[in-house]
C-alpha cells in the first residue's frame, strides 16, 4: 500500500510510504533509489527486461484518473485498489461486509467472511491520506461490529488527520448500549458525525425493511444515547414502497422526537445490491410519492430543520422542493441519460447511478432553462457550475 508518486520522493524517509506511478521510460528517472519504493504501478504492459525490483502491477485497465496522492493497494493478482483520491471532496472507507441488518434494498449486500485484516489496512491508510482531505466516509456493512477496533479509527483519525470531518454511515443498533456511544463521544474528534436511518414511524415497518426484529427500538434507543454524549447526528430516510406512503407521519414523529437531529436526507434508491431481486417489494415511480416527499420536506424545513432530497432527478420533484434536492451522487458513479441533453437545468440536477439504467422514472423530461430571479436563486444555492463542470456534464 501507498501514496502514489508521479515524480521521484526526495525525502528517503518518505520512499517507503510511495508507490512509483508512470511509463517504464519515466519510471527510468527514478533512478536506484526506486528500490526503496513501496512498489511501482507501471502504465506499460511488463517487460521482461524493464521488470522493477519491487512489488509492482502493470498496465491496470480503467485506471486513467488516478494522480499523485492518491493511495492504492497493489495486490499479487494484479489487481489495484484504490483506497483514496485526493481530487475528490469525499471518499469512502470500507470498514467490513458484515452486518447485524439486512436491508431489503442494501446497495452493499452482507457477508458472513471474517474480515477484520480491513482493520489493519485502515488503520494504515489514515497514515498515507493527505492532510488536506475534506471528508472520509466510513461504511460498511456496519462498522460498529469493528467494536474497539472501530473507536481506535476514530480516535487515529482525530491524530493525523486533524482538518478532516469524518462521517459514519451506521444503522446505529449498537448505540443502545450508553457505554458505547460515550466512547464514540470520548474519541474527541473535531468534525464527526454519524447518518443513521430510520425507515418508519411504526416499528414493526422499519424492522421489516432492515429484517430484523427490535430493530426500530434499538436504532431509537441509540438516537437518544448519541443525543445525550453530544455526538452529531443524521438520520437517512430511503424511499421506496415500503417507506413512501407513512413519509409525512415520519416527518412528524422525527419532528417530535429526534429534533436534535441535525440533517435529515431523503434519499432515491440505488438499483444496486439486493434491490434488483426485491425490486417487486421496492420500487415505485417517484413521480408517484411526488406528494408524500412534497409534505415531509416541507413539514421538516418548517420545523426549522436541515433536510436535504438525495438521488432524486428535479424533473420528477415538485419545484416547491427543488430548493432541498442535492447533487450526491459520487462522481465515480454519476451518469445522466440521453433525455437530459437538452435539459435547461442539467446543471443543478443530481442525475443518476450507473445502475439506473436498469431502472428509472418513466417521467424523464427535460426542463426549461430557469431566468430571472429563479436562476439567481438556484445558482445562489447549489453555486454557479464552472465551466470544467458544465462541460464534464454535457459529455
Amino acid at each position: 500500500m501507498g501514496r502514489l508518486a508521479a515524480r521521484p520522493v526526495p525525502n528517503p524517509a518518505e520512499m517507503r510510504d510511495a508507490i512509483a506511478y508512470g511509463s517504464s521510460a519515466h519510471l527510468a528517472s527514478f533512478g536506484p533509489e526506486l528500490k526503496h519504493y513501496a512498489g511501482v504501478l507501471c502504465t506499460d504492459p511488463l517487460n521482461v527486461e524493464r521488470a522493477f525490483s519491487v512489488p509492482s502491477v502493470y498496465a491496470p485497465p480503467h485506471l486513467e484518473y488516478l494522480d499523485s496522492g492518491d493511495v492504492v493497494m497493489l495486490n499479487p493478482s494484479g489487481m489495484v485498489n484504490v483506497l483514496f483520491r485526493r481530487s475528490s471532496p469525499i471518499n469512502t472507507v470500507l470498514m467490513t461486509e458484515q452486518c447485524n441488518s439486512f436491508c431489503l434494498m442494501c446497495s452493499q449486500p452482507p457477508k458472513l467472511d471474517n474480515d477484520s485484516y480491513r482493520v489493519g489496512v485502515i488503520l494504515r491508510l489514515l497514515e498515507l491520506v493527505d492532510v488536506g482531505a475534506v471528508e472520509l466516509i466510513l461504511s460498511g456493512g456496519e462498522p460498529t461490529l469493528l467494536g474497539e477496533h472501530f473507536l481506535a479509527i476514530l480516535a487515529k483519525a482525530e491524530r493525523r488527520l486533524p482538518g478532516t470531518a469524518i462521517h459514519v454511515l451506521t444503522n446505529g443498533r449498537r448505540f443502545k448500549d450508553a457505554k458505547f456511544a460515550a466512547a464514540v463521544a470520548d474519541t474527541h474528534h473535531h468534525d464527526l458525525m454519524l447518518g443513521i436511518p430510520l425507515y418508519s414511524d411504526i416499528d414493526a415497518r422499519h424492522d421489516y425493511v432492515v429484517q430484523a426484529r427490535g430493530a426500530f427500538d434499538e436504532t431509537v434507543r441509540g438516537f437518544y444515547n448519541l443525543a445525550r454524549a453530544g455526538v452529531r447526528l443524521e438520520l437517512r430516510v430511503v424511499i421506496h414502497k415500503q417507506t413512501y406512503e407513512r413519509l409525512p407521519h415520519l416527518a412528524e414523529f422525527i419532528g417530535r422526537n429526534l429534533p436534535f437531529v441535525e440533517h435529515v436526507a431523503l434519499m432515491g434508491l440505488e438499483m444496486f445490491g439486493f434491490t434488483p431481486r426485491n425490486l417487486p417489494d421496492l420500487w415505485i415511480d417517484p413521480v408517484d410519492y411526488q406528494a408524500q416527499l412534497e409534505d415531509a420536506t416541507l413539514s421538516l424545513a418548517m420545523r426549522g430543520m436541515t433536510v436535504s432530497i438525495y438521488n432524486h432527478q428535479l424533473c420528477t420533484l415538485p419545484r416547491t422542493v427543488w430548493p432541498f434536492a442535492r447533487r450526491s451522487i459520487s462522481d465515480w458513479k454519476n451518469v445522466y441519460l440521453a433525455e437530459c441533453t437538452a435539459c435547461g437545468v442539467r446543471n443543478f440536477c443530481g442525475g443518476f447511478f450507473q445502475s439506473a439504467t436498469k431502472k428509472h422514472s418513466a417521467h424523464i423530461l427535460p426542463q426549461a432553462t430557469l431566468a430571472g430571479r429563479d436562476l439567481h436563486f438556484m445558482q445562489e444555492l447549489h453555486g454557479t457550475p464552472s465551466a470544467e463542470e458544465a462541460a464534464m456534464h454535457n459529455v
